[in-house]
C-alpha cells in the first residue's frame, strides 16, 4: 500500500518532521501539499500488473474483430463485391468508436467521483459480454438482416465500455507510479495491449491455418470471441483485488474532512469543467491521441486485410509478419519506457512523430514490393516508431490533467480523437483506395497524422521526473523522500 511521508507542512521543500515519520509506514496517512507519497512497491507491482493484464484481455476482445475482418466481412454481409464487404465490416468496427466517447463521458466523470478500480471493473464485464454476445450470433444466412444488426449492437456495447478502459487504466498506472519511473512502468500497459493483439493475431493465423475456408466461415470464426467469457472472469478478478489509487484516496479524504467543499466543487466538476475547464490540455490530448491511434490502426488493425484485398498476399503469411511485427516491439517496450523517463516524453515522442512523417512511403513501397523479407522490414520499422508512442503516451496522457479531473478528461479527449480519427482509419482509408485507386493512401494518411501530433508534442509541456498536477511527489524509498526534503530546504 501506498504510504505518505510528510515534509514541513504547505510546503514541497520542507524537511521530514521527524525520523520515526519518515521510517514508520502508516496506512492512508492523511496527505498536505507539502507531503511525499512513498509507494509500495508490490503493490505498484499488482496495480501495474491488474491493469496491465486486463488491457491484454479487453483487446484481446477488440482486436480479434480486425484480424478475422474478412472472415466476417462473407458471414455477416454476404455480397458479390469483395471491398464492398470489407467496408461493411469496418463499418460496423467504426460504429464502436462512434459510442466511445459517450462511453468517456460516462465512465470517465464516473471513476472520478467513485473511483478508478470499481470503474474499471465493470468496463471489463461489460467488454467481455459484449465479445462474448458476438460469438453467439447467426450469421446472416440463417436469419438475415438481423445477424448484422445484432453484430451492430453487440459493437457498440464493445465501444462504449472501451471509453472508459485506456482514460482509467493509464491513470490508475500514473497515481501509483513514482515520479521517476512513471515513464516505464506506463509502458506495461502498452505492452498488455500488444501481448492482446499477439494472443488475437496468434489465433486467428493458426485458426486460418488448420481450418478450411467453409470451416472458419460456418463455426470456427465463432472461437476467439466465445475465449472472451472465462478471459473477462480473470479480469475481473485481478481488478477486484486492487486498492484505489494513492492519488484518488488522498482527493477522497480531503473531500470527506471538507464536507462543505467537496460538495461545492462537484458541482463544479462537471462534463463542462472537464471539457472547457481543460480546454488546452484536451487539444493536446486529441492531437496526441490522433497520431498514436491513427498509426496504430493503420499497422495493428489495417495492414492484415491491406495486405490480402489490395496486394492478393497470402492470408496466413500476412498475418504472421504483423505477429512477428508485435513480438519485436513487445521486446523493445519497457526500453523505450526508460528512456522516456530518462530523456523525457517530448524527444521519444517527436522522434515518432519525425519517423512516421520521413519513413512511411519508404516503408510502404517495401511492404508493396510483395516479397515476405520486403513486407518484414516495411513493418518493422513502422512497428519500431510505433512503439514511441505506445512506450510514452501512458506516462504522457494522464499528467496533461490534474487528479480531480483526470480520469474524466483524459477518457473524454482520448475517445474523441480515437472515434474521430483512429477507430475510423480503416474505413477511411478503405474508402480513399477505392475512390482514387491510389494504394499509398496508407502513408499519405499516417504523415498527416505525424504533423499534427508533432505539433502538439511541440506545445506540450515535459513532465518526466515531475509530480502529477494535483498530486504530492511520488517516491520508492522513505530514503528518497528525505533527500527531497534535504534538497528542497537547501535548494
Amino acid at each position: 500500500m501506498p504510504t505518505q511521508s510528510p515534509l514541513a507542512a504547505g510546503s514541497r521543500s520542507g524537511v521530514a518532521r521527524s525520523a520515526g515519520a519518515a521510517t514508520e509506514p502508516r496506512k492512508a496517512a492523511p496527505q498536505t501539499p507539502g507531503e511525499v507519497t512513498v509507494v509500495d512497491p508490490a503493490m505498484v507491482k499488482r496495480a501495474v500488473s491488474a491493469a496491465a493484464l486486463g488491457n491484454a484481455m479487453e483487446w484481446f476482445d477488440f482486436g480479434v474483430y480486425s484480424y478475422i475482418a474478412v472472415t466476417l466481412g462473407h458471414v455477416f454481409f454476404p455480397s458479390g463485391n469483395p471491398t464492398a464487404q470489407l467496408l461493411s465490416t469496418f463499418g460496423a468496427f467504426a460504429a464502436a468508436f462512434l459510442v466511445r466517447p459517450l462511453g468517456g463521458m460516462f465512465f470517465g466523470p464516473l471513476g472520478d467521483r467513485i473511483g478508478r478500480q470499481k470503474v474499471l471493473a465493470i468496463t471489463m464485464i461489460m467488454m467481455a459480454a459484449g465479445t462474448f454476445a458476438i460469438g453467439l450470433i447467426p450469421s446472416y444466412a440463417a436469419i438475415g438482416v438481423g445477424a448484422p444488426i445484432l453484430l451492430l449492437a453487440a459493437r457498440l456495447v464493445q465501444g462504449f465500455s472501451t471509453g472508459g478502459e485506456y482514460g482509467g487504466a493509464s491513470t490508475f498506472i500514473a497515481e501509483y507510479a513514482p515520479d521517476k519511473k512513471r515513464g516505464f512502468l506506463g509502458s506495461w500497459l502498452e505492452f498488455g495491449t500488444l501481448a492482446g493483439y499477439v494472443g488475437g493475431a496468434g489465433l486467428v493465423t493458426l485458426m486460418t491455418a488448420l481450418l478450411s475456408t467453409e470451416d472458419l466461415h460456418s463455426w470456427g470464426w465463432r472461437i476467439p470471441f466465445l475465449i472472451a467469457g472465462p478471459m473477462g472472469i480473470i479480469g475481473l478478478y485481478l481488478r477486484l483485488r486492487l486498492e484505489e489509487t494513492p492519488a484518488f484516496a488522498q482527493l477522497e479524504r480531503e473531500a470527506h474532512a471538507r464536507e462543505k467543499e467537496r460538495r461545492a466543487v462537484e458541482k463544479r466538476i462537471g462534463i463542462r469543467e472537464m471539457i472547457f475547464g481543460q480546454w488546452r490540455a484536451m487539444l493536446l490530448c486529441i492531437g496526441l491521441v490522433l497520431v498514436f491511434n491513427v498509426t496504430d490502426y493503420m499497422l495493428l488493425s489495417y495492414m492484415p486485410s491491406y495486405l490480402t484485398s489490395e496486394l492478393k498476399y497470402d492470408e496466413t503469411h500476412g498475418l504472421l509478419v504483423v505477429l512477428g511485427v508485435m513480438v519485436a516491439m513487445m521486446g523493445v517496450q519497457p526500453f523505450v519506457g526508460k528512456l522516456a523517463d530518462r530523456f523525457g516524453r517530448r524527444p521519444v515522442i517527436g522522434a515518432g512523430c519525425l519517423g512516421f512523417l520521413v519513413l512511411s512511403v519508404p516503408a510502404l513501397l517495401l511492404i508493396r514490393q510483395g516479397s515476405l523479407a520486403a513486407i518484414a522490414v516495411g513493418m518493422g520499422a513502422l512497428g519500431l516508431l510505433l512503439v514511441c508512442f505506445t512506450a510514452a503516451m501512458p506516462s504522457t496522457l494522464p499528467a496533461l490533467f490534474p487528479t480531480k479531473v483526470r480520469y474524466g478528461s483524459l477518457s473524454i479527449g482520448f475517445n474523441v480523437s480515437v472515434s474521430l480519427f483512429g477507430g475510423t482509419t480503416p474505413l477511411v482509408v478503405t474508402a480513399l483506395i477505392g475512390a482514387t485507386g491510389n494504394k499509398m493512401v496508407p502513408a499519405y494518411y499516417m504523415m498527416a497524422a505525424a504533423v499534427i501530433g508533432g505539433i502538439a508534442v511541440l506545445l506540450m509541456s515535459e513532465s518526466a521526473r515531475k509530480p502529477l498536477p494535483g498530486s504530492p511527489p511520488a517516491v520508492e524509498t522513505e530514503a528518497e523522500a528525505r533527500q527531497l526534503a534535504t534538497a528542497g530546504a537547501t535548494g
